[in-house]
């Protein structure tokens, strides 16, 4: 294992209270809420970042916000680092702990607390995972829209922290586009409720500083999101193109063009192998690169948008062109997309990078990006949400070799370099962290990031909340 990130160093003071921390916090929570044994803290040493791991002084599971507030106030009276955690599958290391860290883990919190059609909200706990959202309100014919490839687990709180997106994003907007409001605890545990169940709130836009902060300044621990009718019917096509590049250049003359299908994912060959194996989807195989592209509406309005697809389509060689022909099939389509992260693991360990370029740049960064990863003798599949430029190329290695995990990481630092200098950014979804914390400094100057550690630290003056991420460890105050 590489241990090329640093974290911050624990304070031997905390450590050294950790028995009267713990016997503190059993006066805030039921038993049954609170783990400290060495050996049931380790589900919390790490999330979907699987190359570094710490393990936590605690971690107190709440089931109310009140409890909530209650560790917050305390925590804060002394001192003590608070993560916050969700379901745990973060890919940039935002829930890992570090060792004098209290993990706050929303899970428990998963009511749905009231289904509002009329005002078409949901308000949810922050342990509601994102997919049962949809399952609840399905049957009267809506939908909620972000949907992470991890929406079968991962948590609406952990979606508001990282401004999740998923293969939908590009009509449907990600998380931000699809919240009106949160109940949000404050570092000294003051309960503070922002936006509503209205389109739009008066004064400051908080909540939309709070969506995307990791959880940096403050804990949700209630949503109201919006829920969308379901359209009249949606259809996926198969793409298959000789080249990346090909496939590329093809989603951005579609965007191009005005056309915006409700999904474009893309596939290369080693993606579409792996998920082919797994999912059994119908994936061309003799192909170099796979477009998945979604078009919804009434029967016409589908037919129009997809013909004018084909015909771009083929100005750039496609060389297969299939339609579902029924639900079953449209869902085994995704569901080889959905599980490609998961099929991938089974045949190699992986690091998921995260850049976002423009649609101009898909066909050079994905050439520089095969060349990043040749040069360090490793393997690479992409899988991404074209659409809007969302990168995730999976560099695969061995994890129990520290020098190839080494070389994984200096790849995806690359990678994530070539983003930003192509006019793209470090991240689409998957939030900073740990991971791309030190290249912050890459993306932005220190006249930019001083900016942004003043705002946090107007939230959380002793940096507590979730302090080895996001930012650079150097230069903070």
């Amino acid at each position: 294992m590489t241990e090329a990130i640093k974290f911050l160093e624990p304070d031997a003071a905390i450590l050294a209270r950790r028995k009267e921390i713990i016997d503190d916090l059993a006066e805030l929570v039921p038993p049954e809420r609170l783990v400290h044994e060495p050996v049931e803290l380790v589900p919390f040493e790490t999330d979907g970042f699987l190359a570094y791991r710490r393990r936590p002084l605690a971690v107190v599971l709440p089931e109310t916000t009140a409890q909530v507030a209650a560790v917050m106030k305390y925590c804060h009276r002394y001192g003590i680092p608070v993560v916050p955690r969700g379901a745990g599958t973060s890919l940039s290391g935002g829930a890992i702990p570090q060792e004098d860290a209290v993990v706050l883990g929303l899970s428990a919190m998963s009511r749905i607390l009231e289904i509002d059609y009329a005002n078409r909200t949901a308000t949810v706990q922050a342990g509601v995972t994102n997919l049962s959202i949809s399952d609840a309100v399905g049957a009267d014919g809506f939908f909620y829209a972000p949907d992470p490839s991890s929406q079968l687990a991962c948590t609406i709180g952990g979606n508001i922290g990282m401004n999740s997106g998923g293969a939908h994003c590009l009509k449907y907007g990600v998380t931000t586009n699809n919240l009106l409001g949160v109940k949000l605890v404050l570092v000294d545990g003051t309960i503070v409720e922002l936006g509503g169940k209205a389109l739009d709130a008066a004064g400051y836009d908080l909540l939309g500083l709070v969506c995307g902060s990791e959880g940096q300044l403050g804990i949700v621990t209630e949503a109201t999101v919006r829920l969308i009718a379901k359209p009249e019917g949606a259809r996926p096509v198969l793409f298959g193109f000789d080249s990346a590049e090909a496939a590329g250049s093809c989603v951005a003359d579609v965007i191009g063009a005005g056309i915006v299908p409700v999904a474009i994912e893309f596939m290369d060959k080693p993606a579409i192998e792996i998920c082919e194996a797994f999912a059994h989807a119908g994936y061309p195989l003799d192909v170099e690169a796979l477009l998945i592209v979604e078009v919804e509406g009434s029967e016409a309005e589908m037919e129009a948008m997809l013909a004018s697809i084909v015909e771009i389509a083929r100005r750039h060689g496609v060389r297969t062109v299939r339609e579902s022909q029924s639900a079953l099939e449209a869902a085994l389509i995704w569901k080889g997309r959905k599980s490609a992260f998961g099929a991938t693991g089974r045949i190699a360990d992986y690091i998921c990078m995260d850049g976002t370029v423009p649609l101009g740049q898909l066909a050079y960064v994905l050439r520089k990006t095969s060349e990043i990863v040749d040069r360090y003798g490793l393997r690479v599949a992409n899988v991404f949400h074209a659409g809007d430029g969302n990168m995730h190329p999976l560099i695969l290695y061995n994890i129990n070799d520290p020098e190839d995990a080494a070389r994984a990481e200096a790849a995806g630092m690359e990678i994530l370099k070539l983003c930003v200098d192509a006019g793209g950014c470090l991240t689409g979804e998957h939030g900073v962290g740990i991971e791309k914390r030190d290249l912050m400094r890459h993306q932005y100057s220190d006249l930019d990031l001083a900016q942004q550690m003043a705002v946090r630290a107007a939230f959380d003056p002793a940096w507590i909340l979730n302090p080895s991420k996001v930012f650079p460890l150097e230069g903070r105050e």
